[in-house]
């Protein structure tokens, strides 16, 4: 299986057409980090929605990509589009899927960023044999810091493997996993800044009950967060390892850290990364049973 150099895909998917089918928060930042990379032209992209033409009107003057409200521009754009990302909610899925599925055909990517709809489902909706790419972005990927699990069918060749990794490459970190893994990732990663904001609401609430202001539990938490994930890229050591760098036997460091372990902190972590594992899966379920009822 004969895959890209990275020259060779940035130099394919800058003459390839891109629709989005669904203009919401992850479409757009897929939109930005491929154009910020430069590795398409605004002129390559289309976007469309249900409805709102006032989001549409947004994201053409923001970045100058084509968009269409009305149905016969929809049409024009499926049809001529390479690779096409599915990006509508999921609960709309299922139904867009089946009115626009008679406009894709065989030789177009299909790259779904639809939290929970499998590629069986998806291959089941669109009633004909194509590539699909499904995807677990997080929302950090908005300012080019996600992390994004990404899945292959069968179909997929190396070289849109290739160019798949390239367009998530734009907006973070890939990770390409078997598919039932996906379910791991959203727990992990698509659920995992909000965990993250969390520890920083208890920080803050904690500064601010023993005596700083505000704003200075919120700018020192900040701060802390970020310097503490900078350290571990930076330096490639284990957390463990550095926090055990860090934490003097009675020290204040290891005082907290006792009080945590007593907390079940780690537990805690493990078991709402396994049930946030868990709840995908059976959403998966759920909009496969809907959508092929």
């Amino acid at each position: 299986m004969t895959t890209l150099s990275n020259t060779e895909a940035v130099q394919q998917i800058g003459s390839l057409k891109m629709c989005f089918y669904g203009a919401g928060s992850m479409a757009e930042a897929m939109v930005r980090g491929l154009l910020d990379r430069g590795l398409t032209e605004p002129q390559q992209v289309s976007m469309m929605n249900r409805s709102n033409i006032d989001r549409l009107n947004e994201l053409s003057s923001r970045y100058g990509v084509h968009t269409a409200a009305q149905n016969e521009a929809k049409v024009a754009m499926l049809r001529e589009a390479d690779i096409v990302f599915l990006a509508m909610k999921p609960k709309d899925a299922a139904e867009a899927i089946l009115q626009l599925r008679d406009l894709l055909h065989p030789g177009q990517l299909i790259v779904s960023i639809i939290a929970g709809m499998t590629i069986k489902t998806l291959e089941t909706l669109l009633g004909k044999p194509m590539p699909i790419v499904r995807t677990m972005p997080n929302t950090s990927s908005t300012i080019g810091l996600g992390a994004t699990g990404v899945s292959f069918s069968s179909s997929v060749t190396a070289t849109q493997r290739s160019l798949a990794e390239l367009m998530f490459q734009s907006v973070g970190l890939t990770a390409i996993v078997d598919e039932p893994i996906l379910d791991v990732v959203t727990g992990l990663s698509g659920s995992g800044p909000a965990y993250v904001y969390y520890l920083m609401e208890a920080m803050i609430a904690a500064g601010s009950e023993l005596g700083l202001s505000e704003e200075a539990a919120r700018e020192l938490t900040i701060q802390t967060v970020l310097g503490a994930a900078h350290m571990v890229k930076a330096t490639g050591e284990n957390p463990a390892e550095l926090r055990r760098k860090v934490t003097s036997p009675n020290g204040t460091t290891h005082a907290a850290i006792e009080k945590l372990d007593a907390n079940n902190f780690s537990g805690g972590v493990i078991s709402a990364i396994a049930r946030a594992a868990e709840r995908a899966a059976e959403m998966g379920a759920e909009i496969e049973r809907k959508a092929t009822s």
